[in-house]
């Protein structure tokens, strides 16, 4: 799940001069009080605020395995994630004309990694975030999607941001060796432990320290980009350990630092087209499979509309209702954007609000998304760069994001209302906890449905919301009647 880098504020957009050719008229530039130096400029900080994900993104992908023990070719993926930036963000910048990009989605792609591929192949784990993606798009089509995400109450949509949160937190220590788990062998009922004997050792354990601190230290000091300055510094620091220091290379995880002989390469879309839409479900049966594509759903439900929304307010795009006109185009592209990131095997794409970077430059219009997506291409070519970062450099981004989401999102719960308060709470804790997105929304749901019932107040519990926690209930009772 993507969240905002800190940004300098733009002056209130001032009336201009009547647009002067095609490419203002087409965008609304005059009209929207900016100009093409603003919307470039607006362009190229969004995409520096959001080039972390080129690293991130096949790092916690090719983490993984799939149920065949299989694992996702780290220069693929990195092919995979910037084709589909770029496709995306472009679609954006022509349909939707906002200055809004597009990317894989932290937390989404952790949903893939770790709860779908362990189960199925990957091209079926794909297939799962494809048919999410059709689902949005049916949903904007009908203009049920608007109500739909009504019908979950403020508290539980934040508790699930912030739940995936704390879950991308806990990735971040795990894959970077600061936290690992103790073996069964211990007899311990204590499941995890600092480092890999209970204190942090070794040289990439510090880098990723450093880079965390050098992550803060950036983000307090509200400097742009930090997450990606932070990477690209401690990949530096990385290389240069590595060279002079005695490193096993397995302590460095699946990527040792080391500076590639030729920075610019040839893209790989082997990946591209390798999905199966409907095999996961002959592997996890048909009610497993439905909740998994729900899950995808709901997380790139509300990530997009928050997303979407927060960025148009920073652009001053709202009307004075606080509607954003052509929405509905907006909401399609997004939908676009899920399935085509199945398809390309980087995971759903989504809106990233690190958009606001640009829109803190000048940026107004989809003319910004343009010279973004433009990057995002450009940066296919980059591959042997985004493949030298090691996990220790690049996961102090998931913890600083894993905060930045709780930050921004826990104030909007009502914690003096327990019939909201401790389903938000345990959707937060249980996504974590139980290492799964899928049970966090469930309890989550179940919860609230009960209390509120309990409380008198169930009527005011949409029918949906009831009907999706009815089906949450019966997943969990399947092992208990022998069905799964």
């Amino acid at each position: 799940m993507p969240v905002a880098q800190p940004t300098t504020e733009s002056p209130e957009p001032s009336p201009s001069s009547p647009p002067a050719g095609a490419v203002d008229r087409f965008f609304r530039i005059s009209e929207r009080g900016s100009s093409l130096v603003r919307e470039f400029r607006g362009g190229v900080a969004t995409f520096f605020t959001m080039a972390y994900i080129l690293v991130l993104n096949p790092i916690i992908l090719s983490s993984a395995v799939d149920v065949n023990g299989t694992h996702l070719d780290s220069a693929q993926l990195v092919t995979a994630t910037a084709l589909t930036a770029a496709l995306t963000t472009l679609l954006m910048g022509v349909i939707g004309n906002v200055p809004i990009g597009l990317a894989a989605g932290l937390g989404v792609n952790t949903i893939v990694a770790l709860q779908l591929a362990p189960r199925m192949t990957w091209p079926d784990a794909m297939g799962m975030v494809v048919l999410a993606g059709f689902a949005i798009m049916l949903l904007v089509a009908t203009g049920l999607r608007e109500r739909v995400m009504n019908a979950v109450p403020l508290g539980l949509r934040k508790a699930i941001a912030i739940g995936i949160g704390l879950f991308i937190t806990l990735v971040g220590l795990v894959d970077s060796g600061f936290v690992s788990r103790i073996p069964d062998a211990a007899h311990t009922t204590v499941p995890i432990q600092l480092g890999g004997n209970g204190h942090l050792l070794g040289w990439p354990v510090l880098v990723f320290v450093l880079g965390l601190l050098l992550t803060l230290v950036l983000l307090v000091r509200k400097v742009p980009g930090a997450i990606l300055i932070s990477i690209v510094v401690m990949t530096g620091v990385a290389v240069v350990i590595d060279q002079i220091a005695d490193i096993a290379p397995l302590d460095w995880g699946l990527t040792v630092p080391a500076w590639p002989g030729n920075p610019v390469a040839a893209p790989d879309f082997a990946l591209l087209g390798n999905v199966s839409l409907f095999g996961g479900f002959s592997q996890v049966g048909v009610l497993t499979g439905v909740l998994f594509v729900f899950t995808v759903l709901m997380s790139c439900f509300f990530d997009a509309m928050g997303t979407i929304l927060g960025v148009a307010d920073e652009a001053h795009l709202l009307d004075e209702n606080g509607d954003l006109p052509g929405i509905n185009r907006i909401l399609m592209v997004d939908g676009v954007a899920t399935a085509l990131g199945g398809a390309t095997s980087s995971s759903a794409n989504t809106c990233f609000v690190e958009s606001t970077a640009g829109v803190g430059e000048g940026a107004r219009t989809g003319l910004a998304a343009i010279v973004t997506g433009g990057l995002f291409g450009v940066s296919l070519f980059l591959t042997p760069l985004a493949t030298m970062v090691p996990a220790q450099a690049a996961t102090p981004a998931l913890v600083t994001v894993g905060f930045l989401i709780l930050a921004n999102s826990i104030r909007e719960i009502d914690w003096d209302d327990y019939t909201i308060a401790v389903p938000a709470f345990l959707t937060m804790v249980m996504m974590p906890f139980t290492y799964s997105i899928t049970n966090g929304i469930g309890f989550g749901f179940i919860t609230f449905c009960v209390l509120r019932l309990a409380a008198g107040r169930g009527r005011s519990v949409p029918i949906a919301l009831y009907a999706v926690a009815a089906v949450f209930a019966f997943y969990y009772m399947l092992p208990a009647l022998g069905l799964d």
